[in-house]
């Protein structure tokens, strides 16, 4: 059973245990938990662990590396892995809905289809929506296992965004379930943010596209989307989005104490100027209204 937060809602982070946690991850996760705890929101951790390149190992090591930090949560963790049967009661209540159907398309042919004129490359252009039993029944006999798509009524979503205002995105015929009988990711993190009541949702905005399709699938499950913080990125010395190639980069991997670390991550959001800081000395002046839009570039080197 999931604990219930308090009535104010909850923030959360959510992180995939791929690996360590770089700068990037951290300084969004000190984010999200400035963003709760600063709003009297309860702060949750979620891994989001369905990914087939899960490190077992790294779940843990993560936590470790957040706690040094200063950053702490309530309740315990929750791992999407334990929850196969919750996600599968909430297909079933879209399948008994009429809201999903079954689609055979590789991504490469969708890719190749023409896709309607309002949509980005790569939407859905809807080639399976409206099969017959019988062509159904056909592409099953070539031995190609279906996804399920959830079967939209909109084109479009306005979600609002603490950074970014009123954003606009395109909401197609997403895969809640993969071929393989795995979960989507715009599927389970939909329902475990209901399910654990957060209304509050801060990551990176290299996710704000995918907002839409989940406060659309909210909306349709009965419930008002989050408040959104789509938050910059961290870029490594090459200007692409920070990774392990761009050097020391990790918590392990950088010799400094947490304290320096925070107060690096709080100089780079403008939070502070300090050369040692935790987190809960950001809080009392802490105003997402002053944080930057744009990515930070992170050169790797000893901390000044």
């Amino acid at each position: 059973m999931i604990p219930l937060v308090p009535a104010t809602g909850a923030g959360r982070y959510a992180p995939s245990p791929t690996g360590d946690l770089h700068l990037g991850n951290l300084r969004t996760a000190l984010l999200a938990w400035l963003f709760a705890r600063s709003s009297d929101r309860a702060f949750l951790m979620r891994m989001e662990d369905l990914d087939d390149r899960v490190d077992p190992a790294s779940a843990q090591r993560q936590l470790t590396d957040l706690a040094a930090l200063g950053i702490d949560w309530d309740g315990p963790v929750l791992y999407q892995s334990h929850r196969q049967e919750t996600y599968q009661a909430e297909l079933g209540k879209l399948l008994d809905a009429g809201l999903t159907f079954e689609c055979f398309c590789t991504r490469r042919e969708i890719h190749a289809a023409a896709s309607a004129p309002h949509a980005p490359p790569g939407s859905y252009p809807g080639t399976c929506r409206d099969l017959t039993e019988q062509q159904r029944a056909e592409r099953r006999a070539t031995g190609r296992p279906p996804a399920v798509r959830l079967r939209t009524s909109a084109t479009h979503c306005t979600v609002s965004d603490a950074l970014h205002g009123r954003y606009t995105g395109v909401v197609d015929d997403f895969v809640i379930q993969r071929g393989d009988g795995t979960f989507a990711y715009n599927f389970v993190c939909v329902v475990d943010d209901l399910a654990t009541e957060v209304d509050q949702v801060v990551r990176g905005d290299d996710l704000l596209s995918s907002a839409p399709r989940q406060a659309y699938l909210a909306s349709l499950l009965g419930h008002e989307p989050p408040r959104y913080a789509h938050v910059p990125l961290v870029l490594g010395p090459s200007g692409k989005r920070l990774a392990k190639r761009d050097g020391a980069v990790t918590m392990r991997e950088i010799d400094a104490g947490p304290a320096r670390l925070v107060a690096l991550l709080a100089r780079s959001l403008g939070l502070s100027n300090k050369e040692e800081i935790t987190p809960q000395d950001l809080l009392g002046g802490f105003d997402p209204a002053l944080l930057p839009h744009e990515p930070w570039t992170y050169l790797p080197g000893p901390l000044s």
